[in-house]
């Protein structure tokens, strides 16, 4: 005999398997895969590349770290007993650690010879600490108007191997919900997208990828994640001739209600894709959005917003 559940009863249900998904350790080797295949035939295709090409470089920082320190089990302790986010981005920006991790992704990265790239370079090798902390303060509170532009991508790479290196070093993490559903529970950062997960115990689940560190949190769908609001959400995706409009893997969850959107990534139909690379590949329905009001919330790290 079938059980029927109430709306109330549906989210306890939902929220029954692991509250995190880790990334994998590969992360960013991923990353720069689905990058290069999304370079081809792209209009933004030199871009995808070079992103790629710098996730490789996170890659092999990740794998060969500059530092083995971890964030201070004592702090740890006292996050945990509090709810608070461990590797709090606004708290561990100040104390510079990361910055060994941006010195050893400036001398892993080959830059291309590009004039714009080749002085971004240039610019954070020669700047000084102070500089350096301001500008990632600045970015990872979201005021990108105080980063130089074509900074973002590789101050917002080495902060995202710094960050992703703390939390998977970290054993046994208990971690609660943050103030919002659109927050990490790890890092307190802001979510970058949602994956709709297809396998086992995650079927058909919403997790929701921290533009900062990459850990996963579950959310239940059907709710704006800045309002929560669930009354008239619709889901827009570029016109695509390879799925219907309601199979596309890559589908914006746009809410009247506060006028905001999250791209969300339905592994469904399309068990390749990843968090990052898909909304990097989908700027052109952030642009439709923009043009009909709706606003973006949820930063991706290695884009100065206004530049694609």
């Amino acid at each position: 005999m079938a059980t029927i559940l109430e709306p109330g009863e549906i989210e306890a249900a939902a929220s029954s398997p692991p509250f995190l998904h880790l990334p994998p350790h590969n992360l960013f080797t991923l990353r720069a895969q689905r990058l290069e295949q999304l370079a081809d035939g792209h209009p933004l295709a030199e871009y995808l590349r070079l992103i790629a090409g710098l996730c490789r470089v996170q890659q092999q920082v990740l794998d060969d770290p500059p530092s083995a320190e971890v964030v201070d089990q004592q702090r740890l302790e006292l996050c945990q007993q509090h709810g608070l986010p461990p590797f709090a981005a606004d708290t561990l920006i100040r104390e510079d650690d990361w910055q060994a991790w941006l010195e050893a992704l400036l001398q892993r990265y080959s830059p291309p010879q590009q004039p714009a790239v080749v002085e971004a370079i240039t610019t954070l090798r020669t700047a000084s600490a102070g500089q350096l902390r301001a500008w990632a303060v600045a970015l990872v509170s979201g005021q990108y108007s105080l980063v130089p532009a074509a900074l973002v991508p590789f101050l917002g790479a080495a902060l995202q191997t710094a960050w992703s290196h703390w939390l998977l070093s970290t054993p046994n993490l208990q971690l609660t919900p943050g103030n919002s559903l659109s927050q990490c529970p790890a890092c307190g950062s802001p979510a970058m997208a949602g994956v709709i997960r297809h396998r086992g115990k995650h079927n058909g689940l919403r997790y929701l990828v921290c533009s900062l560190c990459a850990c996963e949190w579950h959310v239940v769908r059907v709710k704006c994640v800045y309002c929560e609001s669930s009354k008239g959400l619709d889901y827009l995706s570029l016109e695509d001739d390879r799925y219907a409009a309601n199979q596309a893997p890559l589908r914006a969850e746009v809410c009247p209600g506060c006028n905001s959107y999250l791209k969300l990534v339905y592994l469904e139909n399309d068990a390749d894709a990843e968090a990052l690379s898909a909304d990097l590949g989908s700027l052109l329905l952030d642009m439709r959005l923009a043009q009909d009001g709706y606003q973006r919330l949820a930063p991706n790290l290695l884009l100065a917003p206004g530049d694609e």
